[in-house]
């Protein structure tokens, strides 16, 4: 079993949620632009500008072989990501959000180009630490957390200014796909039998199955069936593992804001449903998908 599970492939995505978000922005009144967010001390100018921040730091870095900031000395990865994006936010604030559109809007399609090159079964130019921190990761996690990125940006805006969208099972899919492969970092600090499973259902239409299955030194995860699917496919739990040990049921919109913290692990223990192994069900709703 692949340690990450089967590839998302996110690439073909990536203009829809851009058109998305764009249309969203272009609807804004400017006291909108001004709204705040969940992101501590940054409104929806700050939002769009660590949008455009990451789509430029991507194109120099992976495209053009940039170097890019570097850590300060006995500067954390998270503390250098907080500083470097806090530095281009207060910068970005002398520019229009018109222009911050317009950039977007370039950009966008300047990084789909670079993306359609990529080998995605390469080793990833950034690893995605928060499925592994002891493990390679593989391109196509790279791109996926990407779009998880932008994707859920795109949500704090529309949470913030009140206008709902962008988030059919097209185009939140991938994300609640991607986020659960933070499944075995979550769980690693469970000891279990090689064969344990965790049964991960997300509920809705950009939902499905995940299991988590402890291997001979690790956690693994894999897909089981989407909502479509029917209930043999999915729970029918991957050939490695056995009878799920917990399951855990949450709904699509609890996922991806666990994920990216934007309610806290407690909220979301509240709208879950658990059920098997209490320790394994309570590091399963921990999950993380950004850098924290």
């Amino acid at each position: 079993m692949e340690p990450f599970g089967p590839r998302v492939e996110t690439r073909p995505v990536f203009p829809a949620q851009r058109a998305s978000l764009l249309a969203l922005l272009g609807s804004l009144t400017p006291a909108e632009w001004s709204r705040p967010t969940v992101c501590p001390g940054w409104n929806v100018h700050d939002v769009t500008a660590h949008i455009l921040h990451d789509h430029l730091r991507r194109l120099s870095a992976g495209r053009d072989g940039h170097p890019g900031s570097v850590l300060a000395p006995d500067e954390t990865l998270p503390v250098h990501l907080a500083r470097v994006n806090e530095e281009f936010v207060r910068v970005a604030r002398g520019v229009s959000p018109a222009v911050l559109t317009e950039l977007l809007g370039d950009a966008g399609p300047r990084l789909d180009a670079y993306w359609s090159g990529v080998d995605l079964d390469a080793p990833a130019v950034l690893d995605v630490s928060w499925a592994s921190t002891d493990l390679p990761s593989p391109a196509w996690l790279d791109v996926a957390r990407e779009y998880t990125e932008f994707w859920v940006h795109e949500q704090q805006i529309r949470d913030a200014t009140g206008r709902p969208g962008g988030d059919g099972p097209e185009l939140l899919g991938p994300v609640v796909d991607a986020f659960l492969r933070a499944l075995p970092k979550a769980l690693e600090a469970e000891e279990r039998a090689a064969g344990t499973t965790v049964r991960f259902d997300v509920t809705g239409p950009a939902g499905g199955t995940w299991y988590a299955v402890r291997g001979p030194a690790r956690w693994h995860v894999d897909r089981g069936g989407a909502p479509d699917e029917g209930a043999a496919g999915a729970d029918a739990p991957p050939a490695a593992g056995g009878p799920p040990a917990a399951c855990v049921t949450v709904d699509q919109d609890t996922v991806w804001r666990l994920g990216s913290r934007g309610i806290t692990v407690e909220q979301a223990r509240e709208r879950a449903t658990v059920a098997g192994d209490p320790a394994l069900a309570a590091a399963a709703t921990t999950l993380l998908a950004i850098i924290w």
